[in-house]
């Protein structure tokens, strides 16, 4: 596993509430990612090694902005990027996010949320997980949106990394924006790690899972999908994991719930979906596609739930400018170019499953969204849901404007940046000493 060369962030059950930030910044220069020195998953074969292009640098840029405290949500439409539609969102009630964030769940009230998951695992039936009744039975991680799902408004939220203040922020302007009964939120994984409000995040997913049957749906991340219990302790496949440190560190201090979190996310991400095929051709995952080298199986399989593919739904990352990447799952989770991403559209089309763009998390960008103007035939959208630079990420401002996105039949997702005030970002995360 690689290292990082900062320490990582304590999560804390009981939730610490300080911050603010701001950030505006040229969509257009979205192109640059941060690196992200984490480890794979184990290989299950030698992988080829090399590329066929350099890789990318690592990124983040610039930032700022101004945001005004408000009880009232709006958007104004910011500047394009590559045709993607923008809107800023700037009012909000942020005394009420402070709040949410000030009292996460906990105590009596987190133990009953792990009580109510726990018995609906144990159960074997179905999680009551957005799009679940699509899904081929109950080990479909690959589920294909039928054509008859009754259109609604679809939100998705991007990388976490335990930022609840970004969560309460995206989730008041997702219920401010209307949507009803048929509204439906889809998270892109990396609930946790990095950041100081693990498993508040969780919880609090959790807990909108069992208010809102069948109206939220989570699809793996590659720091979820790593976290396991063997042996007597908890174990991560990936770097940073100070979220597995914390549990295995609470769990040895007589914590009420902590090991029983800990396993109940271990067992609530080996059901959840890896990727989501929309029936207008947009597909959403974590990290990428089923690289080139499993095209061939796939064709003649048509196994979509082949654990090499649901691990490249995972873990590979997109490269901004690359044509082709040749497979290398040994380092950072491999990557994809804009043509291997072309090869696989063609394939999954042929296959019965239309695609033609996708959404997905994963690479962090100083921006908090990304489009690569390379891959203009078929489109690729990134969005990170965070409010501050993480520990790994090196360029750029502290505060960051986290970024939700709303499905739009036959294009690629609408963008809401979200301008949470830099003087509550600092509130709720202080800058670590020697950064500021």
């Amino acid at each position: 596993m690689a290292e990082e060369t900062s320490a990582p962030s304590q999560s804390r059950p009981d939730g610490g509430a300080r911050g603010e930030s701001q950030s505006s910044a040229d969509a257009a220069s979205a192109e640059r990612a941060s690196t992200e020195p984490e480890s794979g998953p184990p290989a299950p074969e030698a992988a080829e090694q090399g590329s066929a292009d350099t890789p990318a640098p690592p990124a983040d840029a610039s930032a700022s902005s101004d945001a005004a405290a408000s009880t009232h949500a709006s958007t104004q439409p910011a500047a394009p990027a590559s045709g993607l539609n923008v809107l800023e969102v700037r009012e909000l009630d942020w005394d009420a996010v402070r709040s949410a964030v000030a009292n996460p769940p906990a105590g009596e009230h987190a133990e009953r949320i792990i009580a109510r998951l726990e018995e609906r695992l144990a159960g074997g039936g179905p999680i009551g997980l957005a799009f679940e009744e699509y899904a081929a039975g109950p080990e479909d991680q690959a589920v294909q949106i039928g054509e008859d799902w009754p259109v609604g408004e679809v939100w998705f939220v991007g990388d976490l990394h335990g930022d609840l203040l970004a969560l309460e922020a995206a989730l008041q302007h997702i219920d401010r924006s209307g949507g009803g009964a048929d509204a439906r939120i889809v998270f892109l994984g990396d609930l946790f790690d990095d950041g100081v409000h693990a498993a508040e995040v969780v919880l609090r997913i959790f807990e909108l899972v069992l208010d809102g049957p069948m109206r939220v749906t989570v699809v793996a991340g590659n720091h979820d999908e790593a976290l396991a219990f063997e042996d007597g302790r908890f174990q991560s496949t990936v770097l940073p994991s100070d979220f597995t440190d914390w549990l295995n560190e609470q769990t040895e201090a007589g914590h009420p719930w902590a090991a029983r979190l800990g396993k109940l996310i271990a067992s609530f991400f080996r059901r959840t979906p890896r990727a989501l095929f929309f029936p207008d051709g947009l597909l959403v995952a974590h990290g990428g596609i089923p690289h080139t080298d499993l095209h061939a199986a796939l064709a003649e399989t048509r196994d979509w739930n082949d654990p090499r593919v649901l691990r490249d739904f995972v873990w590979l990352r997109a490269h901004p400018r690359a044509r082709k990447r040749i497979p290398n799952r040994t380092t950072r989770g491999s990557e994809f170019g804009r043509e291997d991403f072309a090869a696989f559209c063609e394939l999954a089309t042929r296959l019965g499953r239309p695609v033609s763009r996708m959404l997905r998390g994963h690479d962090h960008v100083e921006e908090r969204f990304a489009v690569y103007p390379a891959w203009a035939a078929h489109p690729a959208l990134t969005i990170n849901t965070l409010s501050h630079k993480l520990p790994r990420e090196v360029f750029g401002p502290y505060e960051r404007v986290p970024v939700v996105a709303r499905w739009v039949r036959g294009e690629l997702p609408e963008v809401r940046r979200l301008f949470i005030p830099a003087e509550l970002i600092r509130e709720v995360y202080p800058e670590p000493a020697g950064e500021a």
